[in-house]
């Protein structure tokens, strides 16, 4: 945790999710980590803003 920022997700949680959703591990082992840069990066920049 941060203050002002986000740094990541919460990986437990987030594959949990694909397998509740029946997504395969080996699948969410390899887009995971892709999409959650993205998002964190997004999130940031979108906190930054002034109207954020």
């Amino acid at each position: 945790m941060l203050p002002g920022a986000v740094i990541g997700w919460d990986m437990s949680a987030a594959l949990a999710l694909g397998e509740a959703l029946s997504v395969p591990p080996v699948v969410m082992a390899e887009l995971l980590p892709v999409i959650e840069a993205v998002m964190v990066a997004k999130l940031n920049e979108q906190m930054e803003r002034p109207d954020g």
